[in-house]
């Protein structure tokens, strides 16, 4: 069973065009894409000829789970994923020999993990409680779990974070005694930055308990107390009316069956004349009905509930929902994969820390087969990374243009 699950997954590979990919396993070693003048190039290990078996019946999904269980190896886990994202239309087999047997347990799956509130508490209590300390060894002092925005070449990886929170502040246009909602608290940083530099208020919002207890201390650290307001509230419970609402890479939290209330209750908390900034990781309109059929390795993992929305997705519930205009948009893909390089390199360099902190072997190769598996979706645009300012019908400022 296993040498013929591995004569049909090497027929499939044999497919490939883009990258080079050599497989080692105990029944030789095989060669896939060109040889010669290739920007990508990767070398598997695979111990177990069960893998291929595994990888019949549950596709990539499976490979990645192999991966976890230590079953193979990979000289370069990045150049592999960015191979298999660049010749995707070739590899479709590989899925399609397990899209029947998994679409119950996928539909499944995707119930358990719904955002309703109680949902929602529990999903995001899986990933960003895990450890203050994992997440410190692991970001930048600013502790912004988001891409940053790289403004030169020698930027670190810090300045990439400070200079997106700064843009930010600028599309808003904010001013001393602005009032701002934020909606995903995070670790407190684009709070921090907000009132510290432009001298506004701000209210923001987490239904994590780690990051409400980070956030806390280090708001009354800054002395900050009188210009930022901390809550513990799901964001379909808040009240009040603001002159900006940001929200930075928390809507791939809401899931698909809420992003009109979340749309919706947006608008509402904005003055008629009040504008809102959407960092917002996208997935192309071409595959949005695939991708919210399925579960990938993040939903699976990393992420449970989480949901990466399209432009067309948005615009449609944001028209539907409330009177909101996009005034502004851009995408800077390519500065969130030197973002997760970053990550990554951090990750990786602390590893010894990492362990000490109860993270077995298991656990560090998931995490590092996130951080490769999000790199090489960037590089390859498999999936972006936007900044959307929207604005109410009596909005008459102007957005930041030009390149940066």
């Amino acid at each position: 069973m296993a040498r013929q699950c591995r004569k049909i997954l090497h027929r499939t590979l044999s497919k490939i065009e883009a990258g080079h990919v050599l497989i080692i396993d105990p029944l030789g070693q095989v060669q896939f894409g060109p040889s010669h003048d290739v920007e990508l190039r990767a070398v598997v290990r695979i111990d177990d000829l069960r893998v291929y078996r595994h990888m019949m019946l549950g596709g990539t999904l499976a490979a990645a789970e192999a991966y976890l269980e230590g079953k193979w190896v990979c000289s370069d886990l990045t150049a592999l994923l960015r191979i298999m994202a660049r010749n995707l239309d070739s590899l479709k087999g590989i899925e399609r020999h397990t899209s029947f047997w998994l679409a119950p347990w996928r539909g499944l799956q995707q119930w358990r993990t719904r955002n309703s509130k109680q949902g929602s508490r529990k999903n995001i209590a899986a990933h960003y409680d895990l450890s203050n300390e994992f997440f410190q060894l692991m970001l930048d002092p600013t502790m912004m779990y988001s891409s940053g925005i790289y403004e030169h070449e020698d930027a670190t990886l810090e300045e990439a974070s400070l200079a997106k929170l700064d843009r930010i502040c600028r599309k808003l246009d904010l001013k001393p005694g602005s009032r701002v909602l934020e909606i995903g608290t995070g670790w407190g940083g684009f709070a921090e930055y907000a009132a510290r530099n432009y001298g506004c208020h701000v209210t923001t919002t987490t239904i994590s308990q780690q990051q409400f207890n980070y956030a806390c201390r280090r708001i009354e650290d800054a002395g900050l107390q009188d210009q930022v307001t901390l809550l513990k509230r799901d964001y379909r419970d808040l009240t009040g009316t603001y002159d900006h609402v940001v929200s930075i890479e928390m809507i791939e939290a809401v899931g698909r069956d809420y992003l009109d209330t979340y749309f919706e209750k947006c608008g509402s908390l904005l003055k008629p004349n009040g504008t809102m900034a959407l960092q917002v990781i996208t997935i192309p309109d071409e595959r949005i009905e695939s991708y919210s059929r399925g579960i990938d390795f993040i939903q699976r993992y990393i992420f449970p509930g989480g949901f990466l929305p399209s432009y067309h997705l948005m615009a449609r519930s944001i028209a539907r929902t409330t009177d909101l205009r996009i005034v502004h948009a851009e995408d800077f893909g390519s500065h969130y994969a030197r973002t997760l390089a970053a990550w990554r390199e951090n990750f990786l360099e602390h590893l010894p820390r990492i362990r000490a902190l109860g993270m077995d072997d298991y656990f560090l190769r998931m995490w590092e087969y996130y951080l490769a598996y999000c790199e090489a979706g960037f590089h390859e645009r498999q999936i972006g990374v936007s900044q959307l300012v929207m604005a109410r019908p009596k909005f008459r400022g102007e957005a930041i243009l030009g390149k940066f």
